[in-house]
């Protein structure tokens, strides 16, 4: 089976009472990247990257769609099996991992309609059919953070992830204390994402002051040598995100000890294929991570929650979803979503939706 045709389509995903605040920017609305493959047995496969704006990472919507376009037309003809996805795409594009994991996610879902199994099967099978979630918080005031601590407590999120950064390090220490109030002894874990926000110092003094709450501290700082100086002065474990940027720089941290975990991103890292050795790393090192993206509708909902799904419950530390910030669904019937803190694994071949392709309008590009 091989792909016989590349559609590429935009989409906007706007934010729900934005903007969404990160300590290094304001998320109002989302363009959106998907991918429809067309195999020459007549089976069809979606895939999807959003990147969170130009600044979160070195990933935006037309370098998406650009890099698409420059692979599409020697992907035609391409055999629709993940690693032989990847290696004709890495013949043809160096680097721009986030543009060929649209293109990896369409071709597991082609693959598994075709074979009537899931995503998840040809992961390696699913170890639960209901996958937990966490609820990440924006940047805000401390009480107004505390109060939506507690309400997705009680919604049943077994995790909360505050966001902090961008602002006087004393607020965000305010912050941590005061959902601290609210949660602490009622079971729900508790992860700090600087996403990058935080100097050295304010890492280090946050962990200073706030050494009897149980909280992971993510990405605080920029770079993987700021995270190598503060290493072994923190009280808390410390998660990489926005610093794993491929399969090497993975290895690296795990191999060296770095980290004691991630929080993993399957567009950037390029796909579920090379998300799929990072599950199988942390798995042999005993390492937490999450299977999440930065953002999207339910194709990449749906990604990230069938490989949740194959991942060991003791070390899922959850899948991140984009769906409580927008409005809508791609598949009104099979719609991917939270409930009570938890995803129900979506039931069928593939990715186990079938998007309305005509909400997206005429592909920008076809080959």
């Amino acid at each position: 089976m091989k792909i016989k045709e590349i559609h590429i389509y935009q989409h906007d995903l706007p934010v729900k009472s934005g903007p969404y605040t990160m300590a290094n920017a304001e998320v109002w609305a989302l363009d959106t990247t998907l991918v429809r493959i067309v195999t020459d047995s007549g089976v069809t496969g979606w895939g999807e990257t959003c990147p969170v704006g130009p600044t979160y990472a070195e990933a935006h919507a037309k370098g998406a769609r650009a890099a698409l376009m420059e692979m599409a037309p020697s992907m035609v003809g391409c055999e629709v099996l993940p690693l032989a996805a990847h290696r004709r795409m890495n013949s043809l594009l160096n680097g721009h991992n986030y543009a060929k994991a649209a293109v990896d996610i369409a071709v597991h879902d082609a693959l598994g309609k075709a074979t009537g199994l899931s995503v998840s099967d040809l992961l390696g099978g699913a170890v639960t059919d209901r996958v937990p979630s966490y609820y990440a918080t924006g940047v805000g005031a401390p009480d107004d953070i505390a109060q939506l601590a507690a309400d997705k407590q009680a919604e049943g999120y077994p995790r909360l992830q505050i966001k902090v950064g961008g602002r006087p390090v004393e607020i965000d220490i305010e912050t941590i204390r005061k959902v601290w109030e609210r949660i602490g002894g009622t079971g729900m874990r508790l992860a700090v994402d600087g996403n990058r926000g935080w100097t050295t110092r304010d890492a280090l003094r946050v962990s200073r002051e706030l050494p009897h709450i149980p909280f992971i501290m993510e990405q605080p700082c920029n770079t993987v040598d700021d995270l190598r100086k503060i290493r072994p002065q923190l009280h808390h474990a410390l998660f990489m995100d926005e610093n794993s940027v491929d399969l090497p720089t993975v290895i690296n941290a795990v191999g060296s000890e770095l980290v004691d975990g991630f929080g993993m991103k399957v567009t950037r890292i390029g796909g579920l294929q090379p998300m799929q050795t990072v599950r199988n790393i942390c798995e042999a090192r005993a390492l937490h991570h999450t299977c999440d993206d930065s953002w999207g509708g339910d194709i990449i909902a749906a990604a990230c929650t069938q490989m949740g799904a194959t991942v060991q419950p003791r070390l899922l530390e959850g899948v991140w979803l984009a769906q409580p910030y927008i409005e809508g669904h791609y598949d009104a019937e099979n719609p991917v979503q939270i409930k009570d803190g938890h995803i129900a694994l979506p039931k069928g071949a593939g990715l186990g939706i079938t998007p309305d392709a005509a909400q997206f309008g005429a592909p920008v590009a076809s080959f």
